[in-house]
């Protein structure tokens, strides 16, 4: 009668053992996963900042008196790739996204701008490169969304603040890249 409580305790004790450890391995797995979405944000960041040299070189040899769209865009990429932390760099993101519907929209009052392959090409990548970045939010957020269900939800609060797992905030597009650009062609 004694073994048989033994057993009984012994596998009540790896039981909870067991489910201590399957949810710090769950905070754990859920918190790579952020970190991996904000790595690849990060990088088609990266990616698109580093087409913007060639989309300028491009572009300025057709529109030489669009000076300040050129300086803009340039600007706004600088900002970016100066940016310590992911809400900077989502600003700066956000405005060299509209410092580039400017040279875009810009390109339309010149066919042979929007006839030319390289600027074509280019303006093709910036696309993919976008939708990239929009998929890599919505990534993010989505594990934002399962960390924060397993925070939130029993019995993964209970070892949420166990383990001081706090909730994360969701990635959110600043109210100015929201906004439609206004462009001015004077």
């Amino acid at each position: 009668m004694a073994f048989g409580i033994l057993i009984t305790l012994g596998i009540v004790i790896a039981l909870i053992v067991i489910i201590f450890i399957f949810y710090y391995n769950r905070f754990a797995v859920l918190g790579n996963r952020i970190d991996n979405s904000l790595a690849q944000i990060d990088v088609q960041l990266k990616k698109r900042a580093d087409l913007v040299p060639n989309l300028v070189s491009s572009v300025k040899g057709y529109v030489k008196h669009e000076r300040k769209i050129i300086t803009q865009v340039t600007k706004a990429r600088e900002a970016l790739l100066r940016a310590p932390n992911l809400e900077k760099k989502m600003k700066a993101g956000a405005e060299l996204q509209n410092a580039l519907k400017s040279i875009f929209a810009l390109a339309e009052n010149y066919p042979q701008l929007r006839a030319n392959e390289n600027f074509l090409h280019l303006q093709q990548e910036l696309a993919a490169i976008e939708d990239k970045i929009a998929y890599s939010r919505q990534f993010y957020n989505d594990s934002i969304l399962s960390y924060n269900n397993l925070c939130t939800t029993f019995p993964g609060s209970v070892f949420a603040n166990l383990y001081s797992k706090k909730k994360k905030e969701f990635l959110q597009i600043p109210a100015e890249a929201k906004a439609v650009p206004k462009l001015n062609f004077e």
